[in-house]
C-alpha cells in the first residue's frame, strides 16, 4: 500500500535541492582554494613540478657536456715537431 503524502514529497524535493546546493558550494570552495594556492605559489616564487623536471633534465645534460669537455681538455696534445 502506497500513500501520497504532500509533506514528504515537498521534504524530498527540498532535501534534493539542498544536496545540489551543497555540492555546488563544495565545488566553488574547491576552486577558490585552488586559486588561493596558485596565488601563494606565485608570491613565494615557487615552481611547478613540470618546470622543475624540465630544468633538472637541462642541468643534467649541461653537466654531461661539461664533463665531456673537461675530459677532452685534460687529454695531452701531441707536440708538433719543428725542424729547426
Amino acid at each position: 500500500m502506497q500513500t501520497q503524502n504532500p509533506f514528504l514529497d515537498e521534504f524530498a524535493k527540498l532535501t534534493t535541492a539542498a544536496m545540489g546546493i551543497a555540492q555546488a558550494a563544495g565545488e566553488e570552495a574547491k576552486a577558490a582554494m585552488r586559486a588561493q594556492a596558485d596565488k601563494l605559489a606565485a608570491e613565494f616564487d615557487l615552481v611547478r613540478r613540470d618546470e622543475y623536471e624540465a630544468l633538472k633534465a637541462e642541468v643534467t645534460a649541461l653537466r654531461e657536456a661539461v664533463a665531456a669537455l673537461s675530459e677532452k681538455a685534460a687529454k695531452p696534445k701531441k707536440a708538433a715537431k719543428t725542424d729547426g
